[in-house]
């Protein structure tokens, strides 16, 4: 008899986490971060009926047909994942939101309504998959290529950078993360808080296109990623659900709770830095810019942030449950609602 597959809290094994098989390339970084997400799903038991799959257009976001098939999903318009996402929400606060995109979708033509939405602290994860490059379209340099940077042809990006993950800091996200799509081990921790977390949630993953941007004097390389990486901590997700039972090697540890209970331990390394000092995650970026190094792990947390659509009071039901006499006020509300504004 063969060893049965192992479950979580849901009965549900990892195959059932899974989607279709991707059409990337192979070696592809966007297919080592849906493993990771396969695995963080798994271990965190999320639902996949509780699951919404947001994305635009590019390599990244062709990623939501590869895991979690049973969930709901949206393809957008290249670079309206952040509006559609935001709609869905209003419509309906029951629903996990994660929204899959690149650097192009992102950093590009969707740049406006990515600003929008964390501003907002829409309550939803959204995952970055940024190699520096557009792979749809033959390798030009995107938004978020470092100056400097070769691309394969042997042209030298002269333009400045557009750091995902300090721009998310600045305009007030309540979590920000940078990750490496070759190190699950701080991956998939991070995913997993970044889903338990209230708010809007950024992780820019850099994932190396091993077709256009895997060569030398590329700074979004494989070997340039295992050269330069900063790890600012080690990480362990602890759920709530969980008795908690770990052991831990000497050295400076901090606990960030989460809104549902779940605690994100770091345990810092020669960096020291604190995530909880907004100051201090722009600084630890641009420093990082300066020599660079490319900084990963926990950048910023806000957990007293107040979501969206908590701050707008908006009903927990979803919109679809909801009958006509609650969605319409009547002629003395809607009155009153009028002097309010006058």
């Amino acid at each position: 008899m063969g060893v049965a597959a192992k479950v979580n809290p849901l009965g549900l094994t990892r195959d059932d986490y899974k989607g279709l098989a991707t059409t990337l390339c192979a070696g592809c970084g966007h297919n080592s971060i849906t493993n990771h997400l396969v695995k963080a799903l798994f271990e965190s038991g999320v639902d996949p009926y509780r699951m919404a799959k947001m994305s635009g257009i590019g390599c990244s976001s062709k990623a939501t047909a590869y895991f979690m098939e049973r969930s709901h999903a949206f393809n957008a318009v290249h670079g309206r994942m952040p509006a559609v996402t935001t709609g869905a929400a209003l419509a309906n606060r029951q629903l996990l939101y994660l929204g899959i995109s690149g650097d192009g979708d992102t950093a590009s033509i969707g740049l406006g309504q990515f600003c929008h939405l964390v501003r907002r602290n829409l309550d939803c994860t959204y995952v970055i998959e940024d190699n520096g490059v557009y792979g749809l379209t033959k390798g030009q340099f995107s938004a978020t290529a470092d100056i400097g940077s070769v691309q394969k042809r042997g042209a030298v990006n002269e333009l400045e950078t557009i750091d995902i993950a300090a721009l998310a800091v600045q305009l007030g996200a309540s979590f920000v993360a940078r990750g490496f799509s070759g190190d699950g081990g701080q991956l998939v921790p991070l995913l997993r808080a970044a889903m338990a977390h209230r708010g809007t949630a950024i992780l820019d993953v850099i994932s190396p296109c091993v077709t256009f941007n895997d060569h030398a004097g590329s700074t979004k390389s494989y070997a340039y990623l295992k050269e330069h990486d900063l790890i600012l901590q080690e990480l362990d997700f602890v759920a709530h659900r969980d008795e908690v039972v770990v052991s831990y090697p000497e050295g400076e540890s901090v606990d960030v709770a989460l809104h549902d209970g779940s605690v994100l331990r770091l345990r810092k390394l020669g960096q020291q830095h604190d995530p909880l000092d907004r100051l201090a995650a722009l600084t630890v970026l641009d420093r990082g810019r300066q020599s660079g190094e490319v900084v990963t792990g926990l950048i910023y947390v806000n957990p007293e942030a107040v979501d969206f659509c908590s701050r707008e009071h908006l009903p927990a039901a979803p919109l679809r449950d909801m009958k006509e006499a609650e969605l319409r006020p009547d002629r003395q509300r809607f009155a009153e609602l009028i002097a309010s504004w006058s």
